[in-house]
C-alpha cells in the first residue's frame, strides 16, 4: 500500500517523464530564442520584412527581447528539471510571452516564429496538465 505522498513508483516514473520532457523543450525554445535574438542583433540578411507592420519594431530591438526571453526561458527550464514549483510557474508565464513575442515577430520570420510557437504551447500543455500531487 502507498502514501499518497509518495504515489505509484510507474506514475511517479511517469510524471518524472513529462516533467522532463517539458524542460527539455523549454531549453529549445530558450535556445532557439537566443539565436534568433543573436541573428537579429547582428542584422544578418536572413530576415524577411515586409512593407508596412502594425508592430514594427527595429530587429534590434527584436534581437535584445529574444535574448532576454530565451535566457528566462532557459533559466525555467533549469527550474523545472530541478522540480521547483518557481520553474513550473515560469514556465507557463515565459512560455506565453514567448508565443505573444513570436506572433509580432511573424513578419520578420514567419517560419521560425511558428516553429518556436507550437513549440511554446507543447510546453505549456505539459507543464499545466501534470499535477504532481495526484499522480
Amino acid at each position: 500500500m502507498t502514501t499518497p505522498d509518495t504515489g505509484h513508483p510507474v506514475r511517479q516514473g511517469f510524471a518524472f517523464g513529462i516533467t522532463f520532457g517539458a524542460a527539455i523543450l523549454l531549453l529549445t525554445v530558450g535556445v532557439l530564442s537566443i539565436l534568433q535574438g543573436i541573428s537579429a542583433v547582428a542584422e544578418d540578411n536572413i530576415f524577411v520584412v515586409g512593407l508596412e507592420y502594425t508592430y514594427k519594431f527595429d530587429t534590434t530591438a527584436w534581437g535584445w527581447i529574444h535574448i532576454v526571453l530565451g535566457i528566462l526561458l532557459a533559466i525555467c527550464a533549469v527550474g523545472l528539471m530541478l522540480g521547483s514549483a518557481w520553474g513550473r510557474a515560469g514556465a507557463v508565464i515565459f512560455a506565453a510571452l514567448s508565443i505573444i513575442a513570436n506572433f509580432l515577430w511573424l513578419p520578420y520570420y514567419p517560419a521560425w516564429s511558428i516553429l518556436v510557437i507550437v513549440l511554446d504551447v507543447v510546453v505549456i500543455w505539459a507543464v499545466s496538465t501534470w499535477h504532481p500531487k495526484t499522480i
